[in-house]
């Protein structure tokens, strides 16, 4: 008789949304986990492999784990400090001058402990961070178990005379090079905010380093009509001309793009992270899906940081994007669920460079794996497992999470992080700002 064999973890008896085109949907199937990779997808009556750890998911939907594709993790102190603005007046009067006030490596790794396991919580698995302070937020995402690209945000008034964009990255890289959670791209914050030299010199880091650029891109149209007087041109010809599209790019937000930006970026394969709530929010306008869609650029999904969400709920935000594109396209067919859920896993992986390592539950991938339940009022009848993800499923459906092929929240608790501590200090922190604040 042959032995079973051993597994580190076993997730039993679900139906998984593979995202695999070859195998989409599997009931009552199983997944074996180990060394932090998915090792078989099976049949749950089988019973050829074994594990010490065994997370029953019967009634459950097994999902990749989501990807967000663009966020500011350290910033989930700010929610709700400064709403119903525009977005120039909310950076520069509000954010940028409580930044300079309160932030040190420890504000930024208690807020970032906080934001990720948010994260882990509304069934993210991955994200995609510009901020400052490299170490803290990695440290931090590590102490949580989220997985985490991050990036430090090269602005103009931070870079110093003579530095690099870079040359930290390279010691980070060689620091963190056995943790799997953590990786690195190169982050200039925006057009705006960076000269053309600057922009130049991130270019040639990233070619360098062979790494990815992450940039805030057409958010509002005063920063297309200040490009269009600057430069002679509108921003993604400006990024093109300064070759910046010809290395792996992803823009946050290009909402203000016309139909040649689109051509262009289409033929660059540039990729896009959406922010549909806090664009709303800020009133800073609504992605061209369709067209980008139409013109075969990759689409992805983010929740930006949560003082202009104002939280991290990438299923939520995927809900909402779907239904404001049927609408403003006048087609309720436009983006059907099966589609739509593509922004939150795959796409977003491709968006990330990783598609060969996550977005999808396959033999061989990570064993980033989101359990959600089906158990309540909301949940039941279920006819379409895609159709309910978007449309009737919320975060609070997130069962259990593995990451890496730990198991970092189970039954809606975390494994690696204290809740009711992680509440405390932020409570704390928000009486320093509001002190701050002078309220």
């Amino acid at each position: 008789m042959r032995q079973p064999a051993i597994a580190d973890l076993i997730v039993k008896g679900g139906t998984i949304i593979t995202m695999d085109p070859a195998a989409p949907e599997l009931e009552n199937h199983s997944l074996a986990v180990k060394d932090g990779k998915i090792a078989a997808i099976y049949p749950s009556s089988e019973t050829f492999w074994s594990a010490p750890e065994i997370l029953d998911a019967s009634d459950c939907l097994l999902i990749p784990g989501l990807i967000n594709t663009h966020s500011h993790l350290p910033m989930t102190y700010f929610r709700g400090l400064a709403d119903d603005l525009p977005l120039d007046i909310w950076l520069r009067e509000y954010i940028w001058p409580m930044e300079a006030k309160i932030l040190n490596a420890q504000v930024i790794r208690d807020a970032t402990l906080h934001g990720a396991c948010e994260m882990l919580k509304n069934g993210i698995s991955m994200s995609h961070d510009m901020y400052f302070n490299m170490p803290a937020i990695a440290d931090a995402c590590t102490e949580a178990g989220l997985r985490v690209i991050i990036g430090e945000a090269v602005i103009d008034a931070r870079v110093s005379d003579g530095s690099l964009p870079g040359t930290q990255i390279r010691e980070l890289r060689q620091r963190y090079k056995d943790n799997p959670l953590v990786d690195f791209d190169l982050p200039p914050h925006s057009i705006y905010s960076c000269s053309r030299s600057t922009l130049e010199k991130c270019i040639q880091a990233a070619r360098e380093l062979d790494m990815l650029l992450h940039i805030h891109l057409s958010e509002t149209e005063a920063e297309v009509q200040n490009c269009l007087k600057e430069q002679g041109k509108r921003p993604v010809h400006y990024l093109n001309e300064l070759g910046m599209l010809d290395q792996r790019v992803l823009l946050a937000h290009a909402i203000w793009v016309d139909a040649s930006e689109i051509e262009v970026l289409a033929a660059k394969g540039v990729s896009i992270a959406s922010c549909t709530d806090s664009n709303l929010k800020l009133s800073s306008g609504i992605l061209p899906l369709k067209s980008y869609l139409d013109q075969g650029v990759n689409v992805s999904l983010a929740t930006d940081g949560v003082a202009s969400n104002n939280d991290l709920d990438l299923l939520s935000e995927l809900g909402n994007t779907a239904r404001l594109h049927k609408a403003i396209n006048r087609d309720p067919a436009f983006l059907p669920a099966k589609e739509a859920l593509k922004l939150v896993t795959i796409n977003a992986a491709k968006a990330l460079g990783v598609e060969h390592l996550r977005g999808s539950l396959e033999v061989g991938k990570d064993a980033d794996i989101c359990v959600m339940e089906l158990n309540d009022l909301q949940s039941q009848p279920l006819y379409n497992s895609y159709s309910h993800l978007v449309y009737a499923l919320g975060s609070r459906h997130v069962r259990d999470m593995v990451v890496a092929g730990r198991v970092v929240l189970r039954n809606g608790q975390l494994t690696q992080a204290d809740e009711t501590e992680l509440v405390a200090t932020a409570k704390a922190y928000g009486l320093r700002i509001k002190a701050e604040l002078g309220q």
